[in-house]
């Protein structure tokens, strides 16, 4: 058994973005030459998740709205984890998004549904932050 590993680092300006790395993560596949095994992506940040879903712009707009219900950014003062920092709502957004994905490699390509690509959620940015790809099989 083969195994790859590479870190993807993003800077991410805004405070939230939601950024499509499928084409990155492809990448990674290709220069692993791995045809059949498991790919796993995650997000080595507390306040960034890697997810799976449509890249359709109202879905993605839909997802701020719906996390900013959940979880709003402000006041900071509803939280007790802010003292130091003010970014409990990206601890907690990044939960509810998820850590990681694994998806299946089957024939050299990532084996997706239709239409499921996979994007990195940024909660907390305006620094360097990474994201995991574990690639391993044959």
């Amino acid at each position: 058994m083969k195994s790859y590993r590479k870190e993807l680092w993003f800077e991410v300006p805004k405070r939230r973005q939601l950024l499509h790395i499928t084409d990155a993560v492809e990448t990674c596949l290709r220069d692993s030459g791995i045809r059949e095994g498991l790919c796993l992506v995650n997000a080595m940040h507390i306040t960034a998740s890697v997810f799976i879903n449509d890249d359709e712009s109202g879905l993605h707009g839909d997802f701020e709205k719906w996390l900013e219900r959940l979880a709003p950014e402000k006041p900071y003062s509803q939280y007790a984890h802010n003292g130091y920092e003010d970014n409990a709502d990206a601890h907690l957004k990044r939960t509810i998004m998820g850590r990681e994905v694994v998806v299946a490699v089957t024939e050299g390509k990532l084996d997706f549904g239709p239409w499921e690509r996979i994007f990195y959620g940024e909660f907390d940015g305006g620094r360097r932050k990474r994201v995991l790809v574990k690639i391993i099989g044959e």
